[in-house]
């Protein structure tokens, strides 16, 4: 294939008040990257249809984990959205069409699956990774044919700065070379745990809706932070910090949210008056209710 694309997705800005722990951790993860990908078959070229954000985030993760572009083209059928593209990009070929290839990734919206995975076959590939939301693998399967080995996974937002958090499933026809090549596509974002297709709701629900539930809390910070005399551009800045170090203290201790509040909350202190709000108001119960509507939401939307 003599048609790429080089996509690069964006870091997030940083302010002179931006905690380095944030990017050390942002680097663990692209070195893990840069290591898995260099076992992708060479020559294997591979079509992301949809070149939204989503698909932009792959083709740049893939082509920054060494994947050659040569072996790599994007699919958009915008118009608008390929001279964006191509005006972001000069010399990258973006096509309309998808061309013959060896696997698709699916980044298009739940209502045009079906029409992707009907160009995917007749475009002769033989692996294809979804990643739209609700499309269940046997729908993929049947709207692909039979000669595709097909896997879908639920990556968040986050992928577009390499911090994706993923979950993938596999239907019988995928060997453990297809499971192999999806996780390592998956990877060139973030980070991948392989689930049975039944748990995807669950996951959905949970951290595919996950990012909104905590950009929501950082809405009702800001509107603290303000009600409390500070102005906008501190506000803001003071709550990404928040945010960041909390984060980077949570990624060293997984297992220890529990005991770190602990360590933060001192008796008859000042955040023990805070906490004694939330539990007052029941935001635990709230936040547990919320995923559980989100992951029911994901079943029903794939049951229609």
């Amino acid at each position: 294939m003599t048609n790429s694309i080089a996509l690069s997705a964006p870091c997030l800005p940083r302010s002179r008040r931006t905690s380095p722990v944030w990017c050390s951790a942002h680097l663990q993860v692209v070195s893990v990257t840069l290591s898995s990908l260099r076992h992708v078959e060479q020559g294997t070229t591979i079509a992301v249809i949809g070149g939204g954000n989503m698909g932009s985030a792959f083709v740049g993760g893939l082509l920054r984990g060494g994947v050659a572009p040569s072996d790599l083209v994007v699919v958009e059928t915008n118009a608008a959205r390929r001279g964006e593209l191509a005006a972001q990009f000069p010399g990258v070929h973006i096509a309309a069409e998808v061309p013959h290839v060896d696997a698709v990734i699916v980044a298009v919206k739940p209502a045009d699956v079906h029409v992707a995975c009907t160009a995917a076959k007749a475009a002769g590939a033989t692996r294809l990774l979804s990643i739209a939301a609700g499309v269940t693998i046997t729908s993929l399967e049947a709207w692909s044919g039979a000669g595709m080995r097909v896997v879908r996974a639920m990556p968040n937002t986050p992928a577009v700065i390499g911090l994706a958090a993923t979950a993938m499933a596999t239907s019988s026809r995928a060997d453990a070379s297809v499971r192999m090549w999806a996780r390592q596509m998956l990877e060139s974002v973030g980070m991948v745990i392989e689930v049975d297709e039944a748990m995807l709701d669950a996951f959905t629900g949970l951290v595919g809706s996950g990012p909104a539930y905590l950009f929501y809390v950082a809405e009702a910070l800001n509107e603290a932070a303000r009600a409390a005399g500070f102005d906008a551009e501190t506000s803001a800045q003071l709550i990404a910090q928040l945010f960041a170090g909390s984060s980077a203290l949570l990624t060293r201790e997984p297992h220890a949210a529990h005991e770190m509040r602990a360590r933060v909350t001192s008796p008859n202190g000042t955040t023990a008056a805070g906490i004694a709000v939330l539990e007052r108001e029941r935001v635990r119960d709230a936040i547990v209710a919320a995923v559980l509507a989100a992951r029911n939401r994901s079943a029903e939307l794939g049951a229609s």
